[in-house]
């Protein structure tokens, strides 16, 4: 199958799923939903490239089963985070101001935008299938970056998880473990996973270089758009402490910190880029 019939499929597919999750998020009264999807979206579209493709290659069912491990391990984490918990505050807030109509603005908000976001940032994910692909001398160095950016995540997710089940914690910053080194490290490793993807992709063909679009826009996402500058933004209007864990912590990429003048308090992070 050609690239463009198989870009074609996978927006069709993710529409549908996105528009089943609508529904479904109507039914439940809890959009954020649509998070727990995000990392399971990608697997969705990798099989799919995958299962289309005339002659799936070896590098091809590699990256496939990198992509599903990625993405269910998130899909699992969030799944586990925030389950039970009712939704997300951040959608709350939206259905609360006045002459909206939730159902609608959801639909084309926030399921819309963020399946349109996952269809672009998966453009490495689509080609791989499609090419002739063999392994390279680049190969080991996209593998390592998907590894390095898997075990931040999943470590980062970890030793958050672990210090805020402690009640002990309450009201306190997490600047141990990686956490002490970025304020971050599941946003950075997120970063370093589609890098990796990337790599993968023009180290099997380099024709495929085009699709830095989609590791770009995850990028933009991290940084400015969802990530970083979103998150921040809220934590200091409501937690003042936390100003001085800004001032002595690197804010994406590790670095060692400055010395510590004051406590700060502890926050919640979010992998999904409309977050």
């Amino acid at each position: 199958m050609d690239l463009v019939n198989l870009l074609l499929i996978n927006a069709g597919v993710v529409a549908g799923c996105m528009v089943c999750l609508w529904l479904l998020s109507l039914w439940l009264k809890d959009a954020s939903i649509v998070d727990l999807f995000w990392g399971f979206g990608f697997v969705v579209i990798s099989w799919v490239s995958l299962l289309n493709a005339a002659a799936p290659t070896t590098a091809a069912w590699v990256t496939t089963i990198l992509v599903t491990i990625w993405g269910c391990r998130l899909a699992g984490y969030l799944s586990w985070r925030n389950i039970g918990h009712g939704e997300d505050s951040r959608y709350t807030e939206m259905r609360k101001k006045p002459g909206r109509n939730f159902a609608l603005f959801s639909l084309v908000v926030i399921f819309g935008l963020q399946g349109t976001i996952m269809w672009i940032v998966s453009l490495p994910l689509q080609v791989i299938p499609t090419l002739d692909a063999s392994f390279s001398t680049l190969t080991p160095f996209g593998l390592m970056l998907w590894l390095v950016g898997l075990s931040f995540e999943s470590i980062g997710d970890y030793q958050l998880a672990r210090f805020k089940g402690n009640p002990q914690n309450r009201g306190k910053v997490l600047d141990q473990g990686l956490w002490h080194y970025t304020r971050h490290p599941n946003y950075f490793g997120d970063f370093l996973v589609w890098c990796g993807y990337y790599v993968l992709a023009i180290s099997f063909d380099a024709s495929a270089w085009w699709t830095i679009i989609g590791p770009a826009l995850m990028t933009f996402c991290l940084l400015w758009f969802s990530g970083v500058a979103h998150l921040e933004k809220r934590i200091q209007t409501r937690r003042p402490e936390y100003a001085d864990y800004i001032r002595r912590t690197s804010s994406f990429f590790p670095w060692p910190p400055a010395p510590k003048e004051d406590s700060a308090s502890v926050t919640t992070h979010s992998h999904s880029p409309t977050s």
